[in-house]
């Protein structure tokens, strides 16, 4: 008798459990959230309550997800109001990065009040991405300078940060750089890094960023405005890469790239089928790695199965998108910030 009951309490269990799988949307509903002046690239969940953005014009703030209660400051840096595309957070802060000479890093102090934490000025200097490992590590990311990338990490939870040298890093290709789209072109999985290049390579590091190895990947990379915009990684192993030419969007060729060890090789995904030019690419939470959402001023588009295929779902037009749920998500672009429910 209580070999039977062990046997139908394991069969309710497994009826209970939750198996991942594609959502198999066909439908998604735009809501705006926040409108003003702005050129929004870079939002970031705080919680499961707060959405936190940065954007052109010095502008950053947060929104309230349950009331949309949006609420802003200005930054200023001298006479000048500083471009963030760049965010990212820990437990205890949020860190804001602007592009351009000088690049500024901020970060929430004790006080509540944005202090610089970074600066770097020179020629060729322009940051366009970053995150963290832990609430005491992090990356952020810049175009080449002087033969490498710029590459600055924190190792104290954001107080300081230091500039790797070139002699640490592979050297860069000529002009080689990253897009400052959607704050997407780094991505974390446990102590794995990966970076992806307008040059279209990927630098992998296994170790939180303190040895790097170039991979050169097959996505269309011959015009500077070419290469590779995007990329997420849904486990340290499945990754999805997108981009092509935001001067030719409709161009669909060689812009999308999938990997299934950790980034060391890369095949190409739909190539010359739809779509074309994206900004930023995310897998959709609870779908086991199937699904795919990608953004961009030329809409949104949907994969059930990992990229092979995709369908257009509206031709609204974003820069950059985050997951709150598997089936709700937040976007920001020009002038705006939405929330979209996938049906």
């Amino acid at each position: 008798m209580r070999k039977i009951g062990l046997f139908f309490l394991v069969v309710c269990w497994m009826g209970c459990v939750t198996k991942e799988g594609s959502h198999r949307f066909t439908a998604v509903l735009v809501t705006p959230v926040f409108q003003d002046s702005v050129s929004i690239r870079a939002i970031e969940f705080l919680d499961s309550q707060t959405l936190a953005f940065a954007g052109s014009n010095g502008m950053f703030g947060t929104v309230d997800l349950a009331s949309n209660r949006t609420r802003t400051g200005i930054m200023e840096f001298e006479d000048s109001k500083p471009e963030f595309r760049a965010v990212a957070h820990t437990q205890n802060d949020f860190f804001m990065l602007s592009v351009g000479s000088p690049a500024l890093l901020y970060r929430t102090g004790n006080q509540g009040k944005m202090e610089l934490v970074y600066t770097e000025e020179g020629e060729g200097v322009f940051y366009d991405s970053m995150k963290f490992w832990n609430d005491s590590e992090g990356i952020a990311v810049g175009d080449s300078r002087n033969g490498c990338l710029s590459i600055v990490i924190t190792r104290d939870g954001g107080k300081q940060w230091k500039k790797l040298p070139c002699s640490l890093l592979p050297k860069a290709s000529e002009g080689e750089g990253a897009f400052a789209a959607s704050n997407t072109n780094v991505d974390i999985v446990g102590e794995n890094t990966w970076i992806a290049t307008t040059s279209g390579n990927v630098y992998l590091s296994e170790d939180k960023g303190r040895s790097w190895a170039v991979i050169s990947t097959p996505i269309i990379k011959e015009k500077p405005t070419e290469g590779i915009y995007s990329l997420d990684f849904f486990d340290e192993n499945m990754g999805y890469a997108i981009g092509g030419d935001y001067s030719n969007p409709n161009m669909n060729a060689a812009n999308k790239i999938f990997t299934n060890d950790g980034g060391k090789t890369w095949k190409l995904r739909a190539d010359g089928a739809e779509p074309g030019y994206k900004s930023c690419v995310q897998f959709v939470p609870g779908s086991g790695g199937t699904d795919l959402v990608a953004v961009g001023f030329t809409g949104i588009s949907y994969s059930k199965d990992q990229g092979r295929t995709w369908t257009k779902l509206s031709d609204e037009g974003f820069y950059t998108l985050r997951f709150l749920n598997d089936s709700i998500a937040y976007v920001a672009g020009k002038n705006r910030i939405a929330k979209l429910v996938f049906q």
